[in-house]
């Protein structure tokens, strides 16, 4: 009996709202993809500015109601990562950005990603997210949608431009400064770790 409610328990901190507002946002990237590739860009932006919310939604009610999961939190990052990669790809191929602004936020998940196996190979957990890394992600999702809406030529679009840009510049600095951030958090545990094996060796 008690087994049989574990199940349960697991499979309702699982089945949360949290989660299920981040699945929602990773089945909303095909269909933005879809929209800002063939032009419907009102679709384009409500999608975006739908995952903007529930990007915040899911991590305030998370926290709030202590219903933090494991699942939760490899869940949210994947969606981030996939709403800017497609946002990036979707504004570059409508020469919205520059292809250059892509290669840079790009390389910089790369670089971070390059990190994980030297923390693997010390057998050391991920670093926590740094609060300039979830900065630098609100920036990018509130900036993207806004300059999306800057190409209707509207007095709303004109005035929305420079702000979109404003945060997406200051989203790509901070996500460079995340990465740095992160490259020193590992530096920083791995010579904990390397002293520790030497204390045991001695």
């Amino acid at each position: 009996m008690s087994s049989t409610d574990d199940r349960g328990g697991r499979a309702g901190a699982v089945l949360n709202v949290p989660n299920v507002l981040s699945s929602l946002r990773l089945v909303g990237v095909p269909l933005f993809l879809w929209a800002i590739l063939t032009d419907q860009d009102v679709l384009a932006v409500i999608v975006l500015m739908a995952s903007g919310v529930t990007d915040y939604l899911d991590g305030k009610i998370a926290r709030h109601f202590g219903l933090v999961t494991t699942l939760g939190q490899y869940l949210d990052p994947m969606a981030d990562r996939l709403y800017i990669a497609s946002t990036l790809f979707g504004l570059a191929w409508r020469e919205i950005i520059p292809w250059w602004l892509v290669l840079a936020i790009v390389a910089r998940d790369l670089f971070v990603l390059s990190l994980y196996p030297v923390v693997r190979s010390y057998d050391l957990p991920v670093p926590p997210v740094h609060f300039i890394g979830k900065a630098a992600t609100f920036n990018l999702l509130c900036g993207f949608p806004l300059i999306l809406l800057g190409q209707f030529d509207t007095w709303l679009g004109a005035a929305v431009l420079p702000v979109g840009w404003a945060f997406a510049w200051w989203g790509t600095g901070l996500y460079a400064l995340g990465a740095a951030l992160y490259a020193w958090q590992v530096g920083v545990m791995v010579a904990q770790r390397r002293r520790q094996w030497q204390a045991v060796g001695a």
